[in-house]
């Protein structure tokens, strides 16, 4: 229950201070590659329930929707390399944490094409939880491209996760700890 009201408040402070700021990095996007600013996928939230993830667009519009690690570097625009290096094209998530799709922190949600990771998670009941902006795996380098170390180190997350513990987590996030993408920018 405190976790989610420190999602709320968060959240809620959250896009009241990058509000503008989302909106000039949009257009930013829109005047140097076409498409929408806006990038929305399908992701398995809790409860393998699907949702809708938002992030900032960072790569070209006929990118195919796989998992990251299998994108070419060639895919991500230019000013996509800043969003994701700079990590501000996931502030949009902020909107999926505030829904209560998402949380802070949390294991990261997986497409549902994802099937090798999904029944990793299952076996090891990470589908218990949100998913989340930032979590374990992120801050210590493993993506998606290894299903059965990254389900177990979100069960290690579950099983030891409280408040101390995930603003560690997103104090290295925030200070460019969290590597977890394969994508080279």
């Amino acid at each position: 229950m405190l976790k989610r009201t420190l999602d709320i408040l968060v959240s809620s402070i959250g896009l009241l201070f990058i509000t503008l700021p989302i909106l000039s990095l949009a257009l930013l996007i829109k005047i140097t590659s076409p498409g929408k600013a806006f990038f929305a996928q399908q992701r398995v939230g809790r409860d393998r329930k699907i949702f809708v993830c938002y992030k900032l667009r960072t790569m070209y519009r006929e990118t195919p929707s796989v998992a990251t690690h299998e994108i070419q570097t060639s895919s991500v625009t230019f000013i996509g390399r800043w969003l994701r290096r700079s990590k501000l094209d996931e502030l949009p998530q902020l909107w999926n944490v505030l829904r209560g799709d998402m949380s802070l922190v949390g294991p990261r949600p997986c497409l549902p094409n994802q099937t090798e990771l999904i029944e990793k998670r299952e076996q090891n009941g990470v589908f218990r939880v949100r998913p989340g902006i930032t979590g374990l795996a992120q801050v210590a380098g493993v993506d998606m491209s290894d299903p059965e170390r990254l389900s177990r180190l979100d069960s290690e997350y579950i099983r030891k996760q409280n408040l101390a513990g995930d603003l560690i987590l997103l104090m290295k996030t925030f200070t460019s700890k969290a590597r977890g993408d394969r994508v080279k920018v």
